[in-house]
């Protein structure tokens, strides 16, 4: 029997769970349109209107569900369009298939029309990338790609000349679905006991939990209230244990908490967990370390460590567990605890100041407090990073992205569509600034087309606000930051969607109860005031480079630049 390669190759993806595809069609890959238009009771096709979109919110879709996802465009322009998200997936370890249009076959090496050399172009961002020539091979090489972006957590890419699925093929391949299996990695008892010996000889132990924890948030919470831990989240992480939790002290660095960095310097053991933290400065180099990790390269990257175990986090963490004594009580979490309670205190003075506008950090807080149990976040690269590191009280139950590792702006949109597409039946709220906003936000008409119901905020301070913030910590003059006054509001309306002008606190509390459960896309266009995200420790570089800003701009323009309060400062900076 015999079947059309594109049929198959639908196929054999369905077969693997990807149910939806994020992309724009065009003469390179209408073949495979084709075939899904055929197809449309097993994978919807998701028609953005920029093809970073696509692969944004395909990478967005594999971080929220931890399934694979998939995007695809024509080649040339838009394959070269949808490096930037597909390099965010690379970085988040998201495993994404991106299906990419080519000439055909016959023209290729001729330098003709839109002809990019894209197995070249994708090396460095495809754990798997590949040039499809033969049509009969078409099925093996798809199922082997979506079974190499899995076990790899990476992109997988495939070139394929739109003459090629348009053949007729043997319909003789069956996908490795069933018998697919991710390694089973066995840990060395002897390795658990050398890991507690530590955990109980070390009397100022400190978890940094990573993404790795997000299938063990039970292991993971039992463990540090088992042995009175006190723990540090990274970013990609931050909700897998609730951000409320008596325990847990935030973030570590720049975006942030004093307690985390205070308690991670005093510690003298340091338990990493499925983390590959980037930023080794702010780790504790001097004591021991404990690392847990299901991938052997990650352990001992960032700095030598005493005991490290490979294997599943959750079997890990349950060994731990179930073969330790329980700790009664531990002076070290009680300091930590009173330091988290003592910051906490202090976020509250920050949201309560007195302001003109829309307060960031109040509308981060109050957004958290109206937010359902089962709320899904997508947050923003810049200011949207920082307050809600600090102001969004996440919890397990609910799901938190980010554009982690590459930090690209423009991400909350292209989320916020991910999450709706997997998760329709839950609250979906995405918050970005003006200047994220302005790069992508004509697909917030794509979250219309497709009745996508969610809550989209744009601080809007006509400002790259973070941009100022570094250029001022790094004793630079604010410059070339400014951005154009857009009235998203009425861009909303146009898109068919609801829009908002919002300028007061009370206005945002109002707006934010009304679209509680939204029936169609809402913008709120909020005018909010200039705060700067300040760090939750500020180092002594960062103070000269503030006081190097102070003292050029009162020679430039003699007078005294608007700084924070003059508390804030020196709470992070003390």
């Amino acid at each position: 029997m015999k079947v059309r390669a594109s049929d198959k190759m639908v196929d054999i993806m369905s077969k693997w769970g990807i149910d939806n595809i994020y992309g724009i069609p065009g003469d390179s890959v209408d073949t495979t349109i084709d075939a899904m238009y055929r197809a449309q009771d097993k994978i919807k096709f998701t028609h953005v209107l920029h093809e970073e979109v696509a692969a944004l919110s395909a990478a967005a879709h594999a971080k929220l569900t931890g399934e694979i996802s998939a995007c695809l465009s024509i080649g040339g322009p838009g394959a070269i369009h949808l490096m930037n998200g597909l390099y965010d997936a690379k970085m988040d370890h998201a495993p994404v298939l991106a299906i990419l249009g080519c000439v055909n076959s016959k023209l290729i090496n001729t330098d003709f029309f839109q002809e990019v050399d894209t197995h070249v172009l994708f090396a460095d961002v495809a754990v798997y990338n590949k040039i499809v020539m033969d049509p009969q091979s078409l099925p093996r090489i798809v199922d082997e790609a979506i079974r190499t972006a899995i076990s790899k957590r990476g992109v997988a890419v495939l070139t394929i000349p739109d003459d090629v699925p348009n053949h007729m093929i043997q319909d003789n391949y069956q996908p490795n679905v069933d018998t697919f299996k991710l390694e089973d990695l066995r840990v060395d008892s002897g390795e658990i006991d050398k890991a507690l010996d530590l955990i109980e000889t070390h009397e100022k132990p400190i978890v940094l939990a990573g993404r790795g924890i997000e299938n063990a948030k039970e292991e993971a919470k039992e463990f540090i209230e088992k042995y009175k831990i006190p723990v540090i989240q990274t970013m990609p992480a931050k909700g897998l244990i609730d951000d409320d939790h008596p325990y847990n002290l935030g973030q570590l660095g720049k975006l942030g908490t004093k307690p985390a960095f205070e308690m991670m310097r005093k510690a003298d053991l340091v338990i990493m967990l499925g983390t590959d933290y980037p930023y080794a400065p702010y780790l504790n180099k001097k004591v021991d370390a404990i690392q847990v990790d299901n991938d052997g390269d990650k352990l001992g990257k960032r700095r030598n460590v005493t005991v490290a175990i490979q294997g599943d986090t959750a079997d890990v963490l349950r060994q731990l567990i179930d073969r330790g004594e329980e700790v009664s009580t531990r002076p070290f979490l009680d300091q930590a605890e009173a330091k988290i309670t003592l910051w906490r205190k202090w976020l509250k003075d920050v949201y309560s100041k007195n302001h003109k506008g829309v307060l960031p950090s109040l509308l981060f807080h109050n957004i958290s407090e109206n937010a359902p149990s089962n709320a899904v976040w997508s947050i923003d690269v810049g200011t949207s990073t920082a307050f809600g590191a600090r102001f969004i009280n996440a919890k397990h139950t609910q799901k938190y992205t980010i554009s982690a590792w590459l930090g690209t702006m423009g991400c909350a949109l292209p989320g916020a569509i991910a999450a709706k597409k997997a998760y329709p039946d839950r609250p979906v709220y995405a918050i970005a600034g003006d200047g994220a906003t302005s790069m992508v936000m004509q697909d917030f008409a794509t979250a219309v087309r497709y009745d996508l119901p969610m809550l989209y905020i744009v601080l809007n301070n006509k400002l790259l606000a973070f941009i100022e913030y570094e250029q001022q910590s790094a004793g630079q003059q604010t410059y070339g930051i400014s951005l154009p006054d857009i009235d998203f509001a009425k861009f909303a309306e146009a898109a068919g969607g609801i829009g908002e002008r919002i300028t007061t606190d009370q206005q945002f509390s109002e707006a934010i109860e009304k679209y509680r459960n939204p029936t169609k896309p809402v913008l709120l266009d909020v005018a909010v005031t200039d705060e700067a995200p300040l760090p939750g420790k500020i180092m002594m570089d960062e103070a000269k480079g503030y006081m190097k800003f102070g003292f050029v701009h009162l020679k430039d323009k003699g007078t005294m630049p608007t700084l924070p309060p003059f508390r804030e400062i020196m709470r992070s900076f003390l």
